[in-house]
């Protein structure tokens, strides 16, 4: 702000409909990428790349007429665990949904920063980006955080919408150097995705509703925290549940905690029963 009260020119000046573009013209220091992480190692084996938390295990799958994500609620620091109720999946915009697993702050920064490059665009061009254009943006905020991601701060979204254009949920997954794929039907990201990911396969079917394609997406979870111990399951003590949200032609919603709690519950007494014939 200038003396008289007046934002600085830049800011009333036309430009670009990318917000990233314009925060690197006007304040590079504030974007994620551009940070530095004093004392890290390749490794992250010491400082600060092996005392961040770190965010774990995100899985989305379609169903008939859109898209569900989930997260677990675990955030851990090397064998210590640093959260039990961090939140990992985010509406990117009313159509689409991302979900963070690696560096935690970092992953928590740069969903912020996608939310703002989505509302930026749909702001400046007067509509909404299609979900190709969304996919590639975050793949490009990604490549900005490739710095971090060498010295150990790495991050890798999982991110899933609905298509206005085709009808149908789709979900994207990249890598640390900001490379798209496009999965079909299921995926899963993070340290307990292997087993989530096989969770999945057997489960999944065509058709699913979106009922049933929530408690899949549980279940998967709760497979992945059965295996990986940074991935946390269901805490029925303190009554934490994972974040999941479904994408449709009616926009983003997240599941209440009223609605999973039933779904957890009956997991974990099939799973108790299942025990008992044993």
């Amino acid at each position: 702000m200038s003396a008289s009260g007046r934002l600085p020119d830049a800011f009333l000046r036309p430009g670009s409909s990318s917000f990233v573009e314009f925060l690197g013209e006007h304040a590079p220091e504030l974007l994620p990428g551009r940070r530095q992480a004093h004392g890290t190692t390749a490794s992250g084996g010491t400082g600060a790349a092996g005392l961040a938390p770190h965010a774990t295990t995100i899985v989305a799958l379609v169903f008939e007429g859109g898209v569900v994500m989930a997260g677990d609620r675990r955030a851990t620091a090397g064998s210590m665990i640093a959260s039990r109720e961090i939140e990992k999946v985010f509406p990117a915009d009313e159509y689409s949904a991302v979900g963070i697993s690696g560096s935690a702050g970092i992953g928590v920064d740069l969903a912020r920063l996608f939310q703002l490059e989505l509302e930026h665009y749909e702001k400046i061009e007067g509509s909404l980006l299609s979900l190709d254009g969304k996919a590639n943006r975050l793949g490009t905020l990604l490549r900005a955080n490739l710095p971090l991601a060498m010295q150990g701060l790495v991050v890798v979204p999982l991110f899933a919408g609905y298509d206005l254009d085709r009808g149908v949920g789709r979900i994207f997954s990249y890598d640390p150097t900001g490379g798209r794929y496009e999965e079909r039907d299921h995926h899963g990201t993070g340290s307990g995705s292997i087993f989530a990911r096989g969770s999945l396969k057997k489960l999944w079917k065509p058709g699913l509703v979106a009922h049933d394609a929530v408690r899949v997406a549980v279940e998967a979870l709760y497979d992945a925290a059965d295996d990986d111990s940074a991935t946390g399951g269901p805490d029925t003590v303190r009554r934490i549940w994972p974040v999941v949200a479904t994408v449709t032609a009616d926009g983003y919603h997240r599941v209440p905690d009223a609605e999973l709690e039933p779904v957890v519950e009956a997991l974990v007494a099939a799973r108790r029963e299942e025990g008992a014939r044993r």
